[in-house]
């Protein structure tokens, strides 16, 4: 064979074979590059394991179960504890490979080599057999993997760079977003489907989608039938493969171009202004505690990439069996590895860490107060301008709302704003002062100089929990179709069915749920931080009290566009409020000096005098703008209320640009009504909210 030449990433080697095993020509690999790449002589495969004495690579025909070639891993070719082999004149669309390693068997010692276990490469970028949704997989069959070429075209793609303060995020499910018949969309379910829905996402105003999970997990794994009806793994909070796209979310197969229908849609979402970002699940996997399978992870190394206790069983901080050994050093690099894969070669725009506070847990289990992994994150330079969102607890106990290891990088889902904005806006008493709190910023929680401006991700729903329309409906969870006697699913809901449980005809109830949920959205818009709300939301979908669907592949969790011509009222609506947050900055960042002398936050009331809590923003966005003053207004009692503004000067006036009641906005309309107050006073409905900007009057 002719010497060829290739220059790697690393040095510029010349390609030559150095032995034949199992008739195909080979010679040691580029240990430093992870996983499976295509190279012009062939495919370099790598490797590593600490605890494993013997590696084969196993290749196999397309869809195939048993291998066609078994080529061990010679021990010269193994260097450290890293395994690398060239093989040369293979070509990526006639085969799949997998591992496997021989080693120790000791359960108490968390060694669980087997040699006759296949393995799915750790760093496979594409997962074979999972492409088509719902199918399970043959009895026996085995995860392999695909190498994949990438030559995905970006052009002159950039990341949007939205700051944080700016954004309005718009979380979803990929499949449950277009997948009802009524979406409309060609290809249902998919990323494509999603991104026909571009425009309709720009229509509303959102700049930020977060979808939940779209690492490949397998949807069908712990699938049941629950009174004739199938339930399965369908949020995807159990991944099998954290370098692999979840190929059954795409409208076509994409054998050894998996992720193009992925990066075409994160590259369109960018070009309309939209950034992507991805709920990663970095603390547990779908192999499960001792009774779960052994895929990858146990079969690679078991005591290093899971927390065992001494006698070898698995910590279950997840609530899902096991528990990622994250800060372990060789766990660290995958997941570093893992993240900078998809911020470079998908262009990802930011991560939501599922239960983020196992990724802080050290060896043992025990909180860090620095740990590793996530000052890694925050000071890598790739990363450097990605959004990291914690979500800042986990399934063990460990609550770190507010005090989530930073380095004034990381964000959080504030869940003390949801759950006391919850309460508030359904009406407990003495609820006022800490919703001050949450409106402005938390404060409380998130010190300017320790955590920065930008620490506070607000939400009032997300997919764990009611939906908006929901928390209006509905006073108890039911969540029976889940097959678990209605004993899953969080029970503090804070919710209010606001008079009857469920669905009802009675037009009173119906519009005082509607206004709650205008209410919600309003609030949401105009505190300091950053929005998300749950699709579906901006149109009243329900889970028909459902706050647990994560195995409802149906109407219960698909999104029911027949709600948006229904709703529509309450979509325009959605629309108003997020553009008033767009247009008036001081309500997102701090704004220069308000000449007219008001503070750039200030809150009034509760008093004697009044039950309404007022937050007004004040200042200038520039040095020649005019002064920008936002009032936003709550009602949450039952009885009108009036409350007082504070003067504007001569040539200014207030104006009401948002009202969830209808009687200055009839019907809650988008728009402007100059107002006058009477001897600086102001009517408010009952249960209501009202946004007043100010403006020129004589222009």
């Amino acid at each position: 064979m002719e010497d060829q030449q290739f220059i790697s990433p690393m040095r510029s080697i010349h390609m030559v074979p150095m032995d034949v095993i199992s008739g195909f020509e080979v010679r040691p690999g580029m240990y430093e590059l992870n996983g499976a790449m295509a190279i012009p002589v062939g495919v370099n495969f790598t490797v590593h394991s600490y605890g494993a004495t013997s590696c084969e690579l196993l290749l196999f025909h397309r869809m195939e179960e048993e291998p066609y070639a078994v080529l061990p891993f010679p021990e010269h070719y193994r260097v450290g504890n890293v395994f690398s082999m060239i093989v040369f004149g293979l070509n990526i669309q006639d085969f799949e490979y997998a591992y496997r390693l021989d080693g120790p068997y000791d359960v108490s010692k968390g060694l669980l080599f087997d040699k006759n276990k296949v393995l799915l490469d750790i760093y496979a970028k594409a997962v074979t057999g999972q492409s088509q949704w719902g199918r399970p997989r043959n009895e026996g069959s085995i995860y392999k993997a695909r190498v994949v070429k990438d030559d995905f075209d970006w052009g002159r793609n950039r990341n949007p760079l939205i700051p944080m303060e700016d954004l309005i995020i718009y979380e979803m499910h990929v499949r449950g977003f277009t997948r009802h018949g009524s979406s409309g969309v060609e290809y249902p379910g998919t990323f494509a489907g999603l991104m026909e829905k571009i425009p309709y996402l720009k229509e509303l105003g959102v700049n930020a989608v977060e979808l939940m999970p779209i690492f490949e997990f397998d949807e069908v794994k712990d699938g049941r039938v629950v009174d004739g009806r199938q339930v399965m793994n369908y949020w995807g909070y159990n991944t099998v493969s954290f370098f692999a796209p979840n190929t059954s979310y795409t409208g076509a197969t994409e054998y050894n171009r998996e992720g193009t229908e992925l990066k075409t849609l994160i590259k369109a979402l960018n070009e309309n202004g939209i950034e992507c970002i991805l709920d990663v699940v970095f603390n547990h996997t779908a192999e499960g505690n001792e009774l779960g399978p052994c895929f990858s992870f146990k079969g690679f190394d078991n005591n290093i990439y899971y927390m065992l206790t001494p006698d070898g069983h698995y910590y279950n901080f997840s609530g899902c069996g096991n528990t990622m050994n994250c800060n372990h050093p060789i766990v660290q690099q995958m997941i570093l590895e893992c993240l900078r894969y998809w911020t470079t070669a998908y262009h990802v725009d930011g991560f939501r860490f599922d239960l983020a506070s196992i990724l802080g847990r050290n060896e043992d289990g025990s909180p860090m107060s620095k740990p590793p992994l996530l000052k890694s994150l925050a000071f890598d330079p790739i990363l450097g301008d990605v959004k990291l969102i914690a979500e800042a607890w986990d399934a063990g106990g460990l609550y770190q709302v507010g005090s989530f290891p930073s380095w004034n990088r990381w964000a959080e889902w504030n869940g003390r704003y949801r759950d006391d904005m919850r309460s508030y806006l359904k009406g407990d008493l003495g609820m006022s002062l800490t919703a001050a709190k949450r409106i402005t910023g938390s404060l409380d929680m998130y010190g300017q100089e320790e955590r920065g401006h930008n620490a506070s991700v607000n939400f009032l729903n997300c997919h764990d929990g009611f939906t908006l329309w929901d928390m209006y409906s509905y006073n108890e969870k039911h969540n029976e179709a889940n097959g678990w006697g209605n004993t899953d699913g969080a029970n503090d809901n804070r919710s209010w069915n606001c008079g009857a449980e469920g669905e009802t005809d009675n037009e009173e109830i119906l519009t005082l749920r509607r206004r709650l949920a205008r209410n919600a959205l309003t609030v949401l818009m105009l505190s300091r931080g950053t929005p998300m709300f749950l699709a579906g939301d901006e149109f009243l979908n329900s889970q028909f009290g459902n706050n647990n669907a994560y195995c409802q592949d149906n109407e219960i969790s698909w999104l029911n566009w027949e709600d948006l011509r229904k709703n529509r009222d309450h979509f325009e609506y959605t629309k108003n409020v997020i553009r008033i947050r767009k247009e008036h900055d001081v309500v997102r960042r701090f704004a220069r000096n308000c000449s007219l002398g008001f503070p750039e936050i200030q809150i009034m009331g509760p008093d004697e005098n009044t039950k309404v809590l007022r937050v007004i923003y004040a200042g200038r966005n520039h040095e020649d703008t005019d002064d920008d003053v936002v009032c936003l207004a709550v009602n949450v009692f039952w009885e009108p209320q009036e409350f007082s503004l504070p003067g504007l000067a001569a040539h200014m006036r207030w104006q009401v640009e948002a009202d969830s009641f209808g009687s200055y906005l009839p019907g809650g309309i988008p728009g402007a009504v100059p107002v006058e107050p009477a001897e600086n006073r102001v009517r408010i409905e009952p249960r209501s909210v009202l946004v007043l900007t100010s403006y020129h009057r004589f222009r």
